[in-house]
């Protein structure tokens, strides 16, 4: 693992065979939020992403040597955050379709008394569209989770979101890393937590290189999969207690 001196925010970019798309994500991250320590999670790739990482000179690595899926990756993100003392972290993915010109914007949220900032593909930003069984699915997804959290939010599956300090202790101690437990069981957590959530929109983008991770048929399992997690989500047992507010 590389690093240097930590400042009060903390990109994290977990990445999976993601080479050809980094390094214009990490251009584009060090011009819209040069103060900011960015960390690239290689999620034990099989190409060339830890290279691509270590030649850029912009990030910090944390090289895992299996692929643990993006909630993993997350988690130990956000556990390297607690133990520097990052104040704040925010997750970009590695594809380019978060657009980190949006993250002062998502990250704002944060000034504004949220715990999780929720970057919502759905809000009024940009024309970025699911149809069928995903779109159901992601309604759904949407419909019961605003109810939990008290708050209307239409895109609970997006990857693009930050965290302020009691809420990356949360999730240093209590990450899942199933299917859709990084978007759907998180926010789920942070709300039991007593965490507050909010949303902005943002632009989402065409990724920049590599292939999508959703097809066709993998968008029509899609929905059945969303039930299983909301399940899982509201009736698993709480790992961690409340984090104490130390602002």
């Amino acid at each position: 693992m590389e690093q240097d001196a930590p400042g009060s925010l903390l990109v994290i970019v977990p990445a999976w065979n993601e080479e050809e798309s980094l390094p214009r994500v990490l251009e584009e991250l060090a011009t819209a939020v040069p103060d900011a320590d960015v960390l690239v999670v290689n999620d034990g790739s099989t190409d060339r992403t830890a290279e691509v990482v270590r030649r850029s000179g912009r990030a910090m690595l944390l090289d895992l040597p299996l692929n643990l899926g993006v909630g993993g990756a997350m988690r130990a993100g956000y556990r390297f955050a607690l133990r520097q003392g990052y104040r704040r972290a925010v997750q970009v993915d590695a594809d380019g379709q978060h657009d980190p010109a949006d993250i002062a914007r998502v990250v704002g949220l944060l000034d504004e008394g949220a715990n999780v900032a929720v970057g919502a593909r759905f809000a009024g930003e940009g024309d970025y569209r699911a149809r069928g069984p995903r779109r159901w699915a992601m309604s759904m997804l949407s419909f019961v989770i605003s109810r939990i959290a008290r708050v209307r939010l239409t895109d609970t599956t997006s990857g693009f979101r930050a965290s302020d300090r009691r809420a990356i202790e949360l999730f240093a101690a209590d990450y899942p890393a199933e299917y859709l437990g990084d978007t759907v069981e998180s926010l789920v957590i942070a709300s039991r937590a007593g965490l507050t959530i909010r949303q902005v929109g943002v632009r989402m983008r065409v990724r920049s290189a590599g292939t999508p991770s959703q097809s066709p048929l993998r968008a029509a399992v899609f929905l059945g999969r969303a039930a299983l997690a909301l399940l899982v989500a509201v009736t698993r047992p709480m790992a961690a207690r409340l984090p104490k507010d130390e602002s």
